[in-house]
């Protein structure tokens, strides 16, 4: 395998910011590393082993070859030593004379000690004057200054001993000559490991780096990447087979591109060609709201079920329109000063929920869109009246350059299993659905509040009530469309009608 992965980003994909936790990652380079650390190892070793043993064996033939070489020569001198017999102090001058100028060094013990040269008198262990003592051939090695190897026996036909010396400076030089060469052998060997060994694990994982980052292109949402396959080995068929699933990958997605992008244009159509017969529909439902009193019990009773039921599907065709909106990336954000505390008062006064909703919190002040930011906050505090319990509370703070603000209730609380779904569309809580929302009023508030660059979070558990927080920068955010498009939009945000909403509120749905 060779060459770079080919990618290519998938038109028309707007990957979603998200953050996930996951297990840490390997830092690159590090198996790489062990692999050169593990060939550096296994060569070094094998190495020192290989020069270790070889130097051992070869010093001990080299010592081996000295000994027997002494001890034969110390067989020769203590015949020669005989002829000396009886050893008078004449001839036992001559005998150390006549050795030492054949170059032999030689100790001569008769009583007592006379080396021929006093530069080469060892001390003579007691083991060796024993082994001597007892007609045996012995040897010792003095490693003093002098390395030494001192062979003796006695003379034969007399009590005499005879001790021939060695000097082994020559061979003790050659061995360390040997040692140091296969020292510096060694550290070459291990030098070329390492070298070898960065070489090829390089060369080995170089298709998993290319694997690794043609994964992350795909996660950044490159759907077209490709890696190359060249060769039969195991890395050509695993990019192969890494090639099939990307493949099927991208076709997946599209195939889901193409189902959502239906799914948004049916339910934009669906919304635009509702539009008419329902704003007929409010027409008629107003006059017989008007007329009500005038119709017999049972007849006003259906009169104002179909009222109310014309309220709620005026509500829903407004909701679809403005998820189809939002899906189709044509809001736009215009930024003023907006004074969030006040905006929930206004909020809280113009719906009627003085009696059920406090608000806490002095003045607080930022800049972002004031109408989104009401249709964010109108949803959680309906979603709150509605579906909660007690007194609503909300409160308004700022932390940092952050502003927040919290809707909590004292409601039942929300079942674990519905939390993560429960920004969904038309996803309730009761799985009777008799809410009296469209299940898409937490969707749109969600939708808005990333408009807006903030972040919509709920905590909530069964007998506590629920949280609903948003989360808001306290300046604009950069990226926000233009206000000219905002205009240019503003004349079809919603289908206005004389009927004014059920109860006074605008519920959600999100959470019924």
């Amino acid at each position: 395998m060779s060459g770079e992965p080919v990618a290519a980003a998938t038109a028309g994909t707007r990957p979603a910011p998200v953050t996930t936790a996951g297990p840490p990652t390997v830092r690159p380079g590090r198996l790489r590393r062990r692999l050169t650390i593990a060939f550096v190892l296994v060569a070094g070793i094998s190495a020192g082993v290989l020069a270790g043993g070889s130097y051992l064996l070869l010093r001990q033939a080299r010592y081996d070859a000295s000994l027997h070489a002494a001890a034969a020569d110390a067989r020769y001198r203590l015949v020669l030593a005989g002829q000396f017999l009886p050893l008078t102090e004449q001839r036992r001058t001559e005998l150390l004379t006549s050795f030492e100028g054949s170059g032999r060094h030689v100790v001569l013990i008769a009583g007592d000690t006379w080396p021929s040269d006093p530069a080469y008198a060892p001390a003579l262990t007691e083991r060796l004057r024993s082994t001597v003592a007892a007609g045996e051939l012995g040897y010792q090695r003095s490693a003093g200054p002098t390395r030494l190897l001192v062979v003796g026996g006695r003379v034969p036909g007399s009590t005499a001993e005879l001790y021939v010396v060695t000097d082994e400076e020559d061979l003790v030089a050659g061995l360390e000559q040997l040692r140091n060469a296969l020292a510096a052998g060694w550290v070459l060997v291990v030098l070329l490991a390492a070298t070898v060994g960065h070489t090829l694990a390089r060369r080995t994982l170089e298709p998993v780096g290319r694997a690794s980052r043609a994964a992350r292109a795909i996660t950044e949402g490159l759907l077209a990447t490709r890696l190359p396959v060249a060769g039969r080995d195991e890395f050509s068929g695993w990019a192969a087979s890494f090639n099939e699933m990307a493949e099927a990958l991208e076709a997946k997605i599209a195939a889901l591109h193409r189902a959502q992008e239906r799914e948004r244009r049916f339910t934009a159509d669906v919304a635009h060609e509702l539009r008419t017969p329902v704003t007929a529909l409010v027409g008629a439902a107003s006059l017989l709201r008007d007329h009500l009193d005038q119709l017999p019990g049972d007849a006003r009773r259906a009169g104002e079920l179909l009222v109310t039921d014309v309220v709620r599907l005026r509500r829903l065709v407004e909701d679809l329109m403005e998820i189809s909106r939002l899906d189709a990336g044509r809001e736009a954000v215009s930024v003023t000063d907006v004074d969030a505390p006040g905006l929930v008062r206004r909020i809280v006064a113009a719906r009627g929920w003085p009696d059920r909703v406090t608000v806490d919190g002095g003045p607080l002040r930022l800049r972002t869109d004031p109408r989104r930011l009401e249709r964010v906050l109108g949803n959680l505090i309906a979603n709150a009246v509605q579906h909660g319990a007690g007194e609503v509370r909300v409160r308004t703070a700022r932390s940092g350059d952050r502003v927040h603000v919290d809707v909590d209730d004292q409601g039942p609380g929300i079942p674990a299993e519905h939390l993560p779904r429960l920004f969904d569309r038309f996803h309730k809580v009761d799985p009777a659905r008799s809410g009296g929302g469209s299940g898409l009023g937490l969707a749109i508030a969600l939708e808005n509040a990333r408009l807006l660059g903030g972040t919509l979070t709920v905590h909530s558990a069964p007998g506590t009530g629920t949280r609903f927080r948003l989360d808001l920068p306290g300046s604009a955010p950069e990226d926000v469309p233009s206000t000219r498009a905002a205009a240019e939009n503003a004349g079809s945000t919603r289908v206005s009608s004389g009927l004014p909403d059920a109860g006074g509120s605008e519920p959600t749905g999100g959470t019924g």
